[in-house]
């Protein structure tokens, strides 16, 4: 049976868009999943259902149990990049298969709260207005690496960026609100402009990958 032929169910927004996904994957995007979507989706009888974006505070998170019973059913959940990493992290001894950096951050430990992927976004387009704790850490270390802030930098501003509450935090007030020098902050947003790299839409990038490789 090739990939085509399958009936794949795909959760996604600020993260990926349903527009780029499709030159990746034909599938059925839907928006952010919530509780009760994965039951929903399971009566139209799906092959794969791959959760990348999901709700936390706004309603309520997507359930282990319904995860549980899609698993049960025989399908398969795939997950990565943000609430995908999360309950991919919790539940892939029982089945959910689990891909890319913010995933395998969340199973060795290194990343624990599920605020650390939050983000606002638009409802109506899933436009992102907010930055999640994972990326800006995984580019604050990057920037180490190429030595455009020292090791003190690193933790100032990390500290500065997890003292925000996520729907507030952005690059720009993490900045503002950082005690670091000004010719520093030029630099790290010279690099950051230069060399993005969001880390939860790489991810997704790579779940779709690994779904149309099958």
């Amino acid at each position: 049976m090739s990939i085509s032929s399958l009936k794949i169910v795909v959760f996604s927004g600020p993260s990926l868009n349903p527009e780029e996904g499709m030159e990746i994957l034909e599938a059925d995007y839907r928006p952010p999943i919530k509780r009760g979507d994965v039951l929903e989706v399971l009566k139209g009888s799906p092959d794969i259902i791959v959760i990348i974006d999901g709700v936390f505070h706004q309603q309520p998170a997507v359930s282990h149990r319904e995860i549980i019973e899609a698993l049960n059913a025989g399908v398969m959940v795939v997950g990565g990049s943000s609430m995908g990493a999360l309950r991919a992290s919790e539940l892939d001894d029982l089945g959910m298969i689990g891909i890319g950096y913010v995933y395998s951050q969340y199973k060795t430990g290194k990343v624990e709260s599920d605020d650390d992927v939050a983000v606002v976004f638009r409802p109506d387009t899933g436009e992102q207005l907010s930055d999640s704790l994972v990326s800006i850490e995984y580019n604050l270390k990057r920037a180490r690496k190429k030595d455009i802030i020292s090791k003190n930098d690193l933790d100032k501003i990390l500290n500065t960026a997890k003292s925000i509450y996520y729907p507030h935090r952005t690059y720009k007030k993490i900045f503002n609100e950082s005690e670091i020098e000004s010719d520093v902050i030029k630099k790290l947003v010279k690099f950051l402009n230069n060399h993005p790299c969001d880390i939860k839409r790489k991810d997704a990038l790579e779940v779709l990958n690994y779904i149309k490789s099958l």
